[in-house]
C-alpha cells in the first residue's frame, strides 16, 4: 500500500489540528500564576472526567439498561489505585492494562 504526498499532508494537518488545541493551552498557562480559587476548581477536572468515562462504560446500551461486569471488575482495583496514587495518568494506565489482561484471559478460556 502506498501513500501519496497529498494524503500524507492531510494526515499531518489532521494531527496538527487535533494536537494544537490540546497542547497549546498548557503551553500558554504554564507560565501564569493562577488564583487559588481557579487552581482549586481545576483540581476537580480529572476526577470529573474519570467519573464520566467510568459511568459511561459501566452502563451498556439496551433495553433494559444492563451493567458491564468486565468494566465493574476492573473499576474496583482501578479506583483503589486512583485513591492511592492520586494520579490520573497512573490510574488510566493501570485500568487500561488491567482491562487488557482481563480480556486476554477471557479469550484464552
Amino acid at each position: 500500500m502506498s501513500i501519496s504526498l497529498p494524503m500524507l499532508l492531510l494526515i499531518a494537518a489532521c494531527a496538527a489540528v487535533t494536537a494544537l488545541p490540546r497542547i497549546l493551552p498548557f503551553l500558554i498557562i504554564r507560565n501564569l500564576k493562577l488564583p487559588v480559587s481557579v487552581m482549586k476548581w481545576l483540581s476537580y477536572i480529572p476526577i470529573c472526567i474519570l467519573t464520566a468515562l467510568v459511568v459511561s462504560n459501566i452502563i451498556e446500551e439496551g433495553n433494559p439498561i444492563s451493567l458491564d461486569w468486565q468494566t465493574i471488575t476492573v473499576m474496583i482495583p482501578t479506583l483503589l489505585v486512583a485513591l492511592w496514587t492520586k494520579s490520573l495518568l497512573l490510574t488510566v494506565l493501570f485500568g487500561v492494562v488491567l482491562m487488557a489482561v482481563l480480556r486476554f484471559i477471557l479469550v484464552l478460556v
